[in-house]
């Protein structure tokens, strides 16, 4: 499953991974009994008080029906993005960015809940094409349902990531121009542990690098070159939450 690490404007990394179809099917069948019960439940209850006709509609709507219509959408909003079911199979929903949902995102969710549920085989192939396995209402709103056990947020050092803040000054500002692939294989290149070939490899790569970029006059050395242009790619490219 892949995990999502994000850094914050706040300079807190979130790491957390998208929950499963699985986790995600069975904490909804877990609901659906849930409101099941609470529905045969309250139904046989409003008979053996038997209520007059008149008054037994009016409990119908406004103790049967509306409470479980909007079970998913007031559970997850005052419980933290979590109904008993995800509680149960210890997931929630969070925005993509690891901060919690508004009033807007989950209503959201639960609007497009009848699209995803109705069409299920819809809803199930939206999730697992997603990166985040998020259905119809995930995208919409921009929430995503993550595993809470491999959810980790950490105050990291300021100056580790001073090249994320937006006063920081690129040493070389043509590495935005740098695709992801070239970055990857730059920064692959620098996690080579084999020592007798990676200085040769290191030192190939700057130069086509430096090439590239068309980039001269380089006083450092070629490593820690490598290093800076992945910093600066970074600070162009990634989202400053």
């Amino acid at each position: 499953m892949p995990e999502a690490n994000i850094v914050t404007g706040q300079y807190v990394q979130i790491s957390q991974s998208p929950a499963s179809i699985g986790e995600r099917i069975l904490a909804q069948m877990i609901d659906i009994f849930i409101v099941g019960v609470y529905l045969i439940g309250v139904s046989l209850l409003i008979i053996e008080m038997n209520v007059s006709m008149l008054n037994s509609q009016v409990f119908f709507i406004l103790c049967i029906y509306l409470p479980a219509i909007f079970y998913s959408f007031l559970m997850e909003l005052f419980n933290h993005g979590q109904s008993l079911g995800k509680m149960a199979m210890k997931i929630r929903v969070v925005k993509k960015d690891g901060t919690s949902p508004s009033i807007g995102d989950f209503f959201m969710r639960w609007l497009l809940q009848i699209i995803d549920m109705g069409f299920s085989f819809i809803g199930a192939l939206v999730i697992l094409l997603t990166k985040n396995s998020q259905r119809l209402g995930d995208l919409a709103a921009g929430t995503m349902v993550i595993r809470l056990n491999d959810y980790r947020k950490i105050q990291v050092s300021l100056d580790e990531f001073s090249y994320l803040d937006r006063h920081y000054k690129p040493v070389y500002p043509q590495a935005e121009n740098l695709s992801l692939n070239q970055v990857d294989v730059i920064q692959r290149t620098l996690n080579v542990d084999d020592s007798t070939d990676r200085e040769r490899r290191i030192t190939s790569l700057a130069a086509k690098v430096r090439s590239v970029l068309s980039i001269s006059n380089i006083t450092t050395t070629d490593e820690k070159f490598l290093y800076t242009i992945i910093r600066d790619y970074q600070h162009y490219s990634l989202e400053i939450v």
